[in-house]
């Protein structure tokens, strides 16, 4: 049996009308906000081809300072992947008949800048190595994502050459995950147990 303080608490618990605060009141569009999925789609290859281009300077210096020579060998293979991705992601600027842009990738740039600092904060050898093997596994899922989803963009958009483009570079950034796994597992990680 409920008591009639009860049921007044519910009562007045149903009236309370929550205000919007700072955290959870809509975001305003900017004036050059996307206004359909052709325009999110051309921001996002805008992004991800500033990603690209940002990842093939950071590259090499993770290269230098990977000591497991199966690690330096997949990072420099995978540059050269990456230069190959940009080509793909110029011939879909130009399959939309679009300038080739890029613009600044946050979340890319955070990575990068997590990397750095994983190998300013480990010892060179295989503490680093697995620390570069994790920094580059975290871009290799955000690549993964990027392209999966930019994929799915161009296939509701019938944008059937940017689509094939998109779907290669896919394959070879989940080939690259899974090559990293491979060298990780290949007791990369036990050696970095004790430095």
């Amino acid at each position: 049996m409920e008591t009639k303080s009860a049921s007044t608490k519910k009562a007045s618990a149903k009236k309370t009308v929550k205000t919007p605060t700072k955290s959870n009141a809509k975001t305003p569009a900017k004036k050059d906000a996307a206004k359909n999925l052709s325009d999110l789609f051309e921001d996002s290859l805008k992004d991800i081809y500033w990603a690209e281009k940002a990842l093939t300077k950071a590259l090499p210096k993770m290269q230098k300072n990977a000591t497991d020579p199966k690690l330096k060998k997949a990072i420099g293979d995978h540059l050269e992947e990456t230069k190959e991705q940009i080509k793909r992601l110029e011939a879909c600027f130009k399959a939309l008949k679009k300038k080739p842009q890029a613009k600044k990738c946050d979340a890319m740039q955070g990575l990068l800048d997590e990397g750095k600092s994983i190998m300013e904060e480990t010892k060179s050898g295989a503490v680093r190595d697995a620390g570069i093997i994790a920094a580059s596994q975290k871009v290799e899922h955000y690549e993964i994502a990027t392209y999966g989803t930019l994929a799915a963009y161009a296939k509701v958009l019938k944008e059937k050459e940017c689509l094939k483009q998109l779907i290669s570079t896919l394959d070879e950034e989940k080939n690259c995950n899974n090559l990293l796994t491979k060298i990780a597992d290949t007791n990369l990680n036990s050696k970095a147990i004790n430095g």
